[in-house]
């Protein structure tokens, strides 16, 4: 199996087999990220652009890895032929033992790009005879499922890491081409929905009870658990998400050049970070600082850097690619607030969920009412643990718990989000100045 080889057949599920979904599952995940790196060419995936990303072969490995050593690891009598890939490509498991150093990861060029098609071509097969064997136990199947969940993530890393790259390259490269999009409408006023003041039930049910009938008892990671009561204040939650068209008149209103709507760190962040527009906009008039408070930041020729290249911002667009920051200040200077992520649980029940991840095009839709997705939307809420809640068992329970400090919970999905990935119980995190990840906002007030 060679790098980019979305065609070739590799292990199939046996018709008729009791692991046969499972299987088809497993292998729609792994081909799905053999498409996305297949546009990638091998030069393009060795390169670590900033220590928060990582290289496209490291991603492809590393979700290897995780298959191999919590599934095949527990199989009796498995014996990794490459010991030191779980050197290379451990991420942060420090039961797990010794890593390569995340800054460094740009620095692997052996194994090759084909080797590592080789290591996941390998393990692809191992799993599959494994589950087709009956050989995989119930805790097994349950780190398969989390393993499946994991590469989504990294699916949306990998995409998010390649543009990161990309951006820097003067040429303005292009991984998946499109036809530019027919004129949108111009988005709607900003429409309110209420949250009524009370009790309210938030997160995820344990996917183990048996006894759950609320709906939310399917796959959910454990920082999503256990689902609780919450009080929520009274108050309204906007039903679309902000526009470009918004954010250029927070530009135009000085928004980067007023203190008095930011939080400390946000206006040091701007000052030392230069931050005059969302990350990727770039102003092409040349007519000056796009900071400048006479309100001409808005005017003039914006474009963005997308997967597709550089393209003109589209005004009717979900803002993309803004900090914590940033959206706090918005928010502020618009007269209203970022919702907590309870109230936007409570908000969004019974939205589509729309705007997942397209192949063939990576790149928000325009904005749309009562709908999740398109970008993340950042919260005001910490990244911290509900009541009662229980990490994964053994190395795996170091996926999230021990990443609530200094983060910001995101809820949603983006256009870089595997289909069905997305969920209203799902919990993404970053810190506040992030904003190479596909992060936008909606109000509340």
């Amino acid at each position: 199996m060679t790098v980019g080889d979305v065609t070739t057949q590799g292990p199939q599920p046996v018709p008729g087999s009791s692991a046969g979904a499972t299987v088809e599952r497993f292998l729609r995940v792994r081909r799905l990220t053999d498409l996305l790196a297949s546009r990638l060419s091998a030069e393009d995936q060795i390169p670590q652009s900033m220590t928060a990303s990582s290289p496209a072969a490291w991603h492809r490995a590393h979700t290897t890895w995780f298959f191999e050593e919590f599934v095949l690891g527990r199989l009796p009598g498995y014996t990794s032929p490459e010991p030191v890939f779980r050197f290379l490509f451990n991420s942060y498991y420090e039961a797990v033992g010794p890593r390569q150093p995340r800054p460094q990861r740009g620095l692997i060029t052996r194994p090759s790009v084909a080797e590592i098609g080789d290591f996941r071509a390998r393990v692809d097969e191992a799993v599959v005879a494994a589950l087709e064997a009956g050989r995989v136990d119930d805790r097994g199947l349950e780190l398969l499922e989390l393993g499946c969940h994991h590469e989504q993530q990294h699916q949306e890393l990998m995409l998010m890491d390649a543009k990161h790259l990309f951006s820097h390259n003067p040429t303005d490269p292009v991984y998946v081409h499109r036809a530019p999009d027919p004129a949108p409408a111009a988005p709607a006023e900003q429409d309110w929905l209420d949250v009524v003041e009370g009790v309210a039930q938030v997160g995820a049910s344990d996917p183990t009870d048996p006894s759950d009938t609320t709906g939310r008892a399917g796959f959910s990671y454990d920082n999503e658990r256990p689902r609780h009561r919450v009080w929520v204040p009274g108050g309204q939650v906007a039903t679309r998400q902000v526009t470009v068209a918004d954010w250029k008149r927070f530009m135009a209103d000085g928004g980067y050049s007023r203190p008095e709507l930011w939080l400390s760190d946000g206006w040091a962040a701007v000052q030392a970070e230069g931050w005059d527009a969302p990350g990727y906009w770039r102003r092409e008039d040349g007519a000056g600082d796009s900071a400048a408070t006479d309100g001409s930041a808005a005017h003039g020729d914006w474009t963005t850097f997308t997967l597709s290249g550089r393209r003109p911002v589209v005004d009717a667009e979900p803002v993309c690619h803004v900090s914590f920051y940033e959206a706090d200040a918005f928010a502020r200077w618009a007269g209203a607030r970022l919702p907590t992520e309870f109230e936007w649980e409570v908000a969004s029940a019974g939205w589509l969920i729309a705007d997942e991840l397209d192949p063939d095009r990576c790149h928000p839709q325009p904005a749309t009412e009562r709908t999740i997705g398109g970008v993340w939307e950042w919260t005001s809420s910490a990244y911290l643990p509900y009541p009662g809640f229980v990490t994964e068992e053994g190395a795996a329970g170091e996926y999230n718990g021990k990443f609530m400090s200094d983060q910001h919970v995101l809820r949603g999905g983006s256009a870089l989000t595997p289909a069905g990935h997305t969920r209203p119980t799902y919990r993404n995190f970053f810190p506040a100045s992030s904003r190479w990840a596909a992060t936008g906002l909606r109000l509340a007030r």
